[in-house]
Parts: C-alpha cells; sequence; structure tokens
C-alpha cells in the first residue's frame, strides 16, 4: 500500500486494538465478521468503489455501510468497517486488503487472549512447510475445481484436533478465500502479521541437525541484538545442509558453519 492507503490501515490496526482490548470483544467471531465483509467487497466491485470514491463525504459512506451491514454483523465490526470507509484510499483494492488483515490480526489477537500465539507462529511455518513438501497437498488445496466445502473438510481433517483454532481458521480462511494470491505467499503473510503482533521479526533457521536449547537461545540473542527487534525462531531441519546452518530474515540469508555462527552469536552477546 502507498499513501493514503498505508496512513488508513495503520489508523485502523490502532482502533482494531484499542477494541479488542476489551474483555467483551470477542476476537476470534470479530474475525470471522471482517472476514465475511472482506468476501463481501471482493465480489461487488461497485459496492468497493462507492466506498473509497474520494469525491464522497466520509460520513456519507459510513452510513451506506450501516446500512447495508449493520444488521448482518456486531456492532464492533461495523464500527470498524464504517471507519475504513471514512478514510482515504489510494484505490479500491486497498480497502478490501486492509480488511482482509484486519481479520487476520483479530483472529491473531484470538491466540494471544488465549496464551497460544506462539503456537499459532509455529503451526503456521509448519503447516507451510509440510504443503511445499507434498505436491498432492498442494494441489488438492489450490484446485480451482474444488469446493469450498470440500477443502473445508480437508483442511479439517488434517489440523482438527492438532493445531490450534486460530491457526484452523487462518488457514481455511486462505485457502477458500486466496484472493489470487499463492497458497506460499499467504502463509508467509500471515506468520509475518503473528510475528507483528509480538513485536517480533522472523528467522527462518535450517540446520542440519535439531538445534539444542542452549544454541536457540544463544542464535535468538545474537539475531536480536544484531536486528535490535525480538526474534520469533522457526526451526527447519534438512540433513542437506551437511552440519552447517542457513539463517533468512527477511531477504537477508545468513550462511556459515554452525560452530562459526554460535560463536559468533557468543562474541556478540560478550560485546
Amino acid at each position: 500500500m502507498n499513501g493514503a492507503s498505508r496512513e488508513a490501515l495503520a489508523a485502523a490496526r490502532e482502533r482494531l486494538d484499542a477494541l479488542t482490548d476489551s474483555t467483551s470483544v470477542d476476537a476470534a467471531q470479530l474475525a470471522d465478521e471482517l472476514a465475511a465483509v472482506t468476501a463481501l467487497l471482493d465480489r461487488e466491485a461497485g459496492l468497493r468503489r462507492a466506498l473509497t470514491d474520494p469525491a464522497q463525504p466520509g460520513e456519507a459512506k459510513a452510513g451506506l455501510v450501516q446500512r447495508l451491514i449493520g444488521g448482518q454483523v456486531g456492532g464492533t465490526a461495523a464500527d470498524l468497517v464504517s471507519g475504513l470507509a471514512r478514510s482515504r484510499w489510494s484505490q479500491s483494492r486497498d480497502l478490501v486488503d486492509a480488511l482482509e488483515e484486519l481479520a487476520g490480526i483479530a483472529d491473531l489477537t484470538a491466540a494471544e487472549k488465549a496464551g497460544t500465539l506462539d503456537d499459532v507462529e509455529d503451526e503456521l511455518f509448519r503447516f507451510g512447510r509440510i504443503v511445499s513438501s507434498s505436491t498432492e497437498l498442494r494441489a488438492a488445496l489450490t484446485d480451482r475445481a474444488a469446493g469450498t466445502s470440500a477443502k473445508t473438510e480437508l483442511l479439517h481433517r488434517l489440523l482438527g484436533g492438532r493445531a490450534k483454532p486460530a491457526t484452523e481458521r487462518l488457514v481455511t480462511r486462505l485457502v477458500t478465500a486466496p484472493r489470487g494470491r499463492s497458497l506460499e505467499a499467504g502463509l508467509e503473510s500471515l506468520s509475518k502479521l503473528a510475528a507483528d503482533r509480538r513485536n517480533r521479526m522472523v528467522a527462518v533457521v535450517t540446520s542440519a541437525v535439531p538445534l539444542s536449547d542452549g544454541q536457540k537461545e544463544r542464535l535468538g540473542a545474537a539475531l536480536t541484538k544484531l536486528y535490535g527487534r525480538r526474534m520469533h525462531l522457526n526451526l527447519d531441519v534438512d540433513p542437506e545442509v551437511l552440519g552447517g546452518i542457513r539463517v533468512q530474515v527477511g531477504d537477508e540469508v545468513i550462511n556459515g558453519s554452525l560452530a562459526d555462527r554460535l560463536d559468533e552469536a557468543a562474541r556478540r552477546m560478550a560485546s
């Protein structure tokens, strides 16, 4: 997003945080309602344009939101969408992207309140690895000919009772309404949202053998110091690394032997 859209989304995220700080707000239900509005605006281009028309007064657009969805979703969701309609957007699609992001954040907030946010982060990462290693599963989840109910049932068989409820909701929403994204890109976006919820960056760490708890702590501390933000480690094992380690933070990749990298971590911690 650029310019006005970025500012509108930032303001909406602040409103969402303020609303979900209240114990009376069911964040998971709010996520479902925001996702439903996302689907509506994704289908209805005319409505999307009407709600982002810069020539129309913000209050008029907010009133349109209340007339259309006020009786279909809860008051919190309707107020959030009304606030989005009052804002200025660089392009109409940005409004839909913002709503989708707010729905994801609401689900992650529900996980945070339940004390399971770390688990959800890990499960999203693991599910991404499973998908990338199974051509058959990826084909089933991205098959345009397959119905929504069939994909939902498949995901429930895979994740139901094995993953946290927020993980299942987020993945199901992504698979059944990808909105033009690849499955991998969608999962990466969700992982970044989860990390941001904790004001952390994500480091994907690939090693030939599982790291010990001490090694993980030292590596995490070194990366936190290097990047100046708390670091969440997504750990993966690949025997082809041949005793080395590969760390990816965003677009930056750090390669080196495990011993060298841990020695460097120790030096950074001592300095």
